[in-house]
């Protein structure tokens, strides 16, 4: 930045909320023995608290892990202490990263570099340190596979990184693996299973290096994912899964050493001439120091019941009372046939039964990648290809499996945002996911409030652009299609949002007092439009489809009485918005969209590579009829905006122009003032644009890494130039102007930029200065293009017990790394 940050003028910004996907990757999440689970979204790693019991006091990211310039593809708690401080992610960008986790804060033990290929999975696990290096008390094991067709080792010890081994997989390349150990001085053995449907077993003998053992066949498609456990009797059991459907339970049983030497020995004779029928058993050795470790290896189970691949395997973790276990083995597993079974085997056969199977058969989501255990192994959790968390918590005393809130968010870039209107009560989101999504705090009884998501108004056919909020309950959004489609909100979401968020629904429903208002929506087989669903009998037989027999019903909906948050399934079938309208005019897909402050009139823009299609068209909200074109800019709008009292509407354009329009009457608009290419400062495209709280100023930020503040009233002899200006590092990509004056008459700015970081600036008009008093850095912001910025329309926190403390302000911000987030900021900090 061009000015110097002083510490001591250091704003109080918190990150109050972030919303972001599981990475769509079987290992792209896990859930540790210290009760977090750690996933990846885009290239960064979140540490996640789970809800439990109810409690709206967890079910929130905590921190965010930044570190990887590609994908996040695997993670994993490094297991070996109950409490779990370290994990190891691996990403596209061909590193895995060592990080340890240390309550709120984190810090990167080691990076590590030599794959020539994106990481497909990663394990790591502590073992005891060797004695010929006294100072190293414990030491960290670590394996990551790669497309490159390699599975590397890796020892760490005092922050000292030394790549162990390299196991080729010749022209094929391992997704699965884990660690154990073997006999009593803990051998550590690594499985992986490959391309080429078998498991190989390698275990490590004299020295650091692993050697092959054996090889495990019978999978009849590629192997994707393995857990080790053991059982009561000191067996190892290795479950794997595969495309093929199945499930297959290994049983390795310790023969103790010179085993093979012992059964030579032994003659016909000396057998007992009836035994039980049993599996054929494979035995394998090696040499481990001093010691020979023989295993016998046998197929215990193959376990039959889902419909498609199954993607994860996980055993539960056994629960101890003294020296004893006080349950049986059980064993999860996920699948995309989107359920997910617990087995247990049974107590008088011991045969593996399906004892719980979980899930959403038959609806909208599309099969999870894994499934993870709760350390108690009371909950589960799996993500799916759409990205969202599903959490079941065992119910002891009804015995039954009950869905939980969950955490969650966009899966791909988070293109715009906008909270709503005069309260700012909630915030919407929309992104190339197709879906747009509410988000609030949920308020408990005792007066805790947690950010989640409430609603998804609009699950679409195409990646969504551009929204708009024109009043409280009704919303505009844009798509990579030629229309502007109108939403509502209908009774049952308001009902359950007043409930969720602590409102008073006769306040919020006392507009509509004819009943009009549908109950719900659903989207018709094949259809990209939200049809409104009315209880009353709106909807006559006459009007209904007749089903063919064996066809699904169009009409999902069912209406809801909730006090907490959704959960996904519910947030996927019953809480869609009725679409009211389409808005036709446009030529392409539509970019940028603005709703004039009374909701009554709305502007719309499409992606125009020449003049002829870079008009502006104004939409009455009443007739949904254009009523007026306007033109300025050359090529696409990439951002619109009316002035908070509704007399001027302000364009920014690729060309590096901005055009002004001003109100001439009801509903109508003509060019006021603008810059075009010739006159304009800025030398690259302008993203972004925001008005000041008393619309005398507004401001544009480019891509030439330059804010500019312009005046609204000028001399209209001379072409328009700016009163002010900030320059940047990178380039600018979205801004937002605080809605109060703070001291000293000073406008408190936040600048997104595109490396992810928001600049908070304070700019005096009195004598034009700027002040920089607080940046977010990638851990507390983005990591990628921040496309978006929008204070709260008014002071305050929403969901506090004080919503308009006047010393506090909320800034929503969304990008390019999928995520949405909310800061709260103490203005009362600064020092101006």
């Amino acid at each position: 930045m061009s000015v110097d940050v002083d510490e001591r003028n250091m704003a109080r910004v918190e990150t109050c909320y972030t919303s972001a996907a599981c990475n769509k990757c079987p290992f792209s999440a896990d859930w540790g023995r210290n009760g977090y689970i750690c996933y990846g979204f885009s290239h960064a790693v979140a540490i996640y608290k789970p809800q439990s019991q109810g409690s709206s006091k967890e079910c929130y990211v905590t921190q965010t892990l930044i570190g990887h310039s590609g994908k996040v593809n695997c993670v994993k708690w490094i297991s070996g202490t109950q409490e779990e401080t370290e994990l190891v992610s691996g990403s596209t960008d061909k590193t895995a990263i060592v990080w340890r986790i240390s309550g709120n804060e984190h810090t990167r033990i080691a990076t590590l570099k030599g794959h020539e290929g994106p990481l497909t999975c990663v394990i790591g696990m502590y073992v005891p340190g060797s004695t010929a290096d006294a100072t190293c008390g414990r030491k960290t094991l670590i394996a990551t596979a790669s497309t490159d067709s390699t599975v590397r080792i890796w020892g760490i010890s005092d922050s000292e990184v030394v790549e162990q081994q390299i196991i080729s997989t010749g022209t094929g390349f391992a997704l699965a693996l884990s660690f154990t150990t073997v006999s009593a001085s803990g051998v550590p053995m690594l499985a992986f299973g490959r391309d080429d449907l078998k498991i190989y077993l390698y275990a490590m003998g004299d020295g650091i290096q692993f050697q092959h053992v054996i090889s495990l066949t019978g999978h009849e498609d590629w192997i994707r994912c393995l857990d080790f456990a053991k059982d009561d009797n000191g067996d190892i059991l290795l479950s794997s899964c595969a495309q093929d459907q199945l499930i297959r339970v290994w049983r390795m049983k310790d023969k103790g050493p010179n085993y093979e030497d012992k059964m030579s020995q032994i003659s016909i004779a000396d057998l007992p001439l009836t035994q039980d029928i049993t599996m054929k058993e494979t035995t394998f050795n090696f040499k481990s120091g001093e010691e020979d470790v023989c295993y016998a290896v046998s197929l215990d189970s193959v376990l039959c019941g889902h419909d498609n691949w199954v993607y994860s395997v996980r055993w539960q973790p056994r629960q101890t009372k003294g020296d004893r276990t006080c349950q049986p083995m059980c064993l999860l597993s996920a699948s995309m046939d989107k359920t997910m079974i617990l087995w247990e085997p049974d107590t008088e056969s011991g045969i593996w039964i399906e004892k719980v199977r979980v899930g959403d058969v038959g609806g909208n989501t599309l099969g999870f990648y894994g499934g993870l255990f709760s350390p108690c192994g009371q909950s589960i959790m799996g993500h799916g290809y759409q990205g969202a968390f599903h959490q079941w918590t065992h119910n002891q005393s009804t015995d039954i499996w009950e869905p939980q809130v969950t955490s969650g968010g966009h899966f791909d870039s988070v293109e715009d945002l906008s909270w709503s209107k005069s309260d700012g009560h909630f915030l919407i989101s929309t992104s190339k996911d197709q879906t747009t999504r509410l988000h609030a705090p949920w308020v408990t009884q005792d007066g805790s409030s947690t950010w989640c998501e409430i609603a998804r108004p609009q699950v679409h056919g195409y990646d969504l652009q551009c929204l708009a909020v024109l009043e409280k309950y009704k919303i505009a959004s844009g798509a990579d299609e030629k229309i502007v489609r109108l939403f509502s909100a209908p009774r049952n979401f308001i009902t359950n949002f007043c409930n969720i968020c602590g409102h008073d629904v006769r306040k919020e429903l006392s507009t509509n007092t004819d009943g009009s208002l549908p109950e719900g929506a659903n989207v018709p087989a094949l259809g990209l439009s939200n049809k409104a669903v009315f209880t009353s009998g709106v909807d006559t037989v006459e009007n209904e489809e007749v089903l063919k027999p064996g066809q699904y019903p169009e009409n999902y909906f069912t209406a809801l009485t909730l006090s907490s948050p959704p959960t996904e399934d519910q947030l996927l079938q019953n809480t869609l918005w009725p679409e009211e309208g389409k808005l036709y005019g446009h030529g392409y897909e539509i970019f940028s969209i603005a709703a004039h402050p009374n909701g009554k009139l709305l502007a719309s823009a499409c992606k125009a590579a020449k003049a002829d299609v870079a008009n502006i068209i104004l939409w009455d909200m009443e007739t949904k009829r254009s009523v007026g074109s306007l033109v300025g800019p050359t090529l696409t709008i990439t951002e619109m905006a009316f002035s908070h009292n509704g007399h001027y509407l302000l364009a920014v354009s690729r060309d590096r122009s901005w055009a002004l329009f001003k109100e001439t009457g009801e509903k109508l608009f003509e060019w006021h003032s603008g810059v075009d290419k010739k006159t304009t400062p800025h030398s690259r495209i302008i993203w972004s644009c925001s008005w000041t709280h008393d619309d005398l100023y507004f401001l544009t930020a480019s891509r030439d890494k330059k804010v500019f503040v312009w005046p609204v009233k000028s001399d209209e002899s001379k072409p328009p130039s700016p009163v002010s200006s900030q320059t940047f590092d990178v380039p600018i990509t979205a801004i937002s102007a605080a809605p109060v004056l703070l001291k000293n008459h000073k406008y408190l700015v936040a600048s997104g930029l595109e490396n992810g970081q928001i600049a908070f600036h304070t700019w005096c008009p009195m004598d034009n200065s700027w002040s920089l008093m607080h940046t977010l850095h990638q851990r507390e912001a983005h990591h990628l293009q921040i496309n978006r910025l929008a204070f709260r329309p008014c002071v305050g926190r929403t969901g506090h017990h004080n919503d308009q403390d006047e010393n506090w302000l909320q800034l929503a911000s969304c990008g390019a790394d999928h995520a949405v987030k909310v800061y709260d900021i103490n203005t009362s900090l600064m020092i101006l």
